[in-house]
């Protein structure tokens, strides 16, 4: 019996020890937000899974281009999932898995979504797989917001911060 005790403990101690050897971990962590807030599937319109940059020192047009395509957060190119057809922008949008891509500017932001998926960065962003393009106004935050983040308001307004810089595009249901 102790030398079951023992092996299970010694077995313990390699999970431990193996655990703790994680290297590489991701400085920019996913996250993901939905409208509306809800824990069922069948309750959401869109959903947007993203990868979330810090500014460290840096500037957002550094970091985001003024007239360059940009991933809209790091990593793989940002996701929209969209459960239903939705009015995105101004036009008309059916349910799909699209990547979401922009080109910002000072007053505005061009907001893109593309067929291609699962890719990283924008480095094969291929404008011939646009669904479409929209523009978003701009307007500066009074506080800097260090680490990017997007996020729905009650009325299914997407809002993309970092920086100073706040983007507005309005969306709604079909």
């Amino acid at each position: 019996m102790k030398k079951v005790v023992v092996f299970f403990a010694m077995v313990l101690c390699g999970f431990t020890v193996s655990a703790q050897n994680f290297k590489g971990l991701d400085v920019s962590p996913m996250d993901a937000i939905s409208y509306p807030l809800s824990y069922k599937t069948s309750d959401k319109v869109v959903k947007i899974i993203y990868s979330r940059p810090q500014l460290k020192g840096r500037t957002v047009d550094a970091l985001a281009k003024n007239g360059k395509v940009w991933r809209v957060g790091a990593n793989e190119a940002t996701e929209v999932i969209f459960y239903n057809d939705v009015v995105f922008g101004g036009k008309k949008v059916k349910a799909g898995t699209y990547s979401l891509f922009a080109i910002p500017d000072e007053k505005e932001w061009t907001i893109i979504l593309n067929n291609d998926l699962n890719v990283w960065g924008a480095y094969s962003y291929s404008q011939e797989k646009d669904v479409l393009r929209v523009t978003a106004k701009t307007s500066k935050n009074e506080e800097s917001i260090e680490a990017f983040t997007m996020a729905f308001d009650k009325e299914m307004n997407l809002y993309i911060a970092w920086g100073t810089t706040l983007v507005t595009l309005p969306m709604s249901e079909k």
